[in-house]
């Protein structure tokens, strides 16, 4: 080969290797981080809204745990909204202000494809409580490279059934008469966990179940869902509804013999069960978990490793199934308020 074809063999070669290189599958989970490492002692905390006393508490215990390993924290507030939190994690990345993100997603579906960009950028980000992705019943990652520290929906629909059929062993009907008040039926996460409830419900003998009605997640829903409850069911005898629902459906439904079964884990509910208003709930340390994801993330943005998984209810006895008695025999007061 002469001179002059090597030269033309060598710089064909070279452009078909950059042209392969153009070509790249943009989602093949490699990492990059653009050309400058972000702040690996930078979290920030993309809550569900800063108006949420649940995400308030978070952030307090991810603030707790930065400032105890010289890191910062910082509240991103997307007021509930999906498509702000997702322009708020493309911002994020853009900036490589935060080496660490710990997110609690609005809409899990929707925010896949910026964590996925996150990853590929060497941010190491936990996902908090809500899962990322299109599955509600395992507490994996569904996202490469994120650690996953959530609240399983299906799992919480099964404990609340539990709690439900253990309810209805202290009421003296045959069969007993359980209402379930669902979340949002708009959110597939909702769906999952209420078919958890009710499919664990029905399991249980003398149970039987007599309506799904939307609660939703506000004193006002609860109260019209209770409304709604006692015209068609007057004598049931258990109530399931998130925390915030039952506040609201309580006070309709004063004098009424009813056990109630709150999703939530506030002071307030821990009361209620304490007081022996409400027959249990499905516990979670939230501020503990908050510190817990920060530990997490700023573990992994030093490059040790982390568990891939983690269900919240293992950070608690029993998978936090809390009665009365245990209640007592706990010292749990609650780690934040409604």
């Amino acid at each position: 080969m002469t001179t002059l074809a090597r030269r033309r063999h060598w710089a064909t070669l070279a452009a078909g290797l950059v042209l392969l290189a153009g070509c790249a599958d943009p989602d093949d989970g490699g990492s990059s981080d653009g050309g400058s490492k972000a702040d690996a002692k930078s979290i920030a905390f993309f809550g569900f809204a800063k108006a949420n006393s649940f995400s308030v508490a978070t952030f307090e215990g991810v603030q707790e745990q930065a400032a105890k390993e010289g890191a910062k924290a910082e509240f991103l507030d997307s007021n509930f909204d999906a498509q702000a939190q997702v322009r708020q994690l493309q911002d994020a990345i853009t900036s490589k202000r935060y080496g660490v993100f710990v997110l609690q997603a609005n809409d899990g579906t929707a925010v896949v494809p910026a964590v996925r960009e996150a990853v590929r950028n060497g941010i190491a980000v936990v996902v908090e409580f809500t899962p990322v992705g299109t599955r509600y019943d395992t507490a994996d990652p569904q996202v490469p490279g994120t650690v996953s520290l959530v609240d399983v929906p299906t799992r919480n629909g099964e404990r609340l059934g539990k709690l439900g059929a253990g309810a209805c062993e202290k009421v003296k009907d045959d069969p007993c008469e359980v209402a379930y008040f669902e979340g949002l039926k708009t959110l597939p996460l909702d769906n999952a966990r209420t078919g958890a409830v009710v499919k664990t419900l029905k399991a249980a003998s003398g149970v039987k179940v007599v309506a799904q009605i939307e609660g939703g997640y506000t004193k006002d829903s609860g109260r019209k869902a209770m409304q709604d409850l006692l015209q068609a069911h007057p004598g049931v005898d258990v109530v399931i509804g998130s925390s915030q629902a039952l506040f609201g459906a309580e006070k309709v439904a004063k004098g009424k013999d009813i056990k109630y079964v709150g999703n939530g884990a506030s002071r307030q509910a821990v009361a209620a069960v304490r007081e022996g208003r409400w027959y249990g709930i499905p516990y979670l340390p939230v501020k503990t978990a908050g510190a817990k994801a920060a530990e997490l993330g700023l573990a992994k943005a030093r490059g040790e490793n982390v568990p891939a998984s983690t269900d919240l209810s293992s950070l608690v006895p029993n998978e936090g199934l809390l009665t009365k008695d245990r209640v007592a025999s706990s010292g749990i007061t609650g780690e934040y308020d409604e």
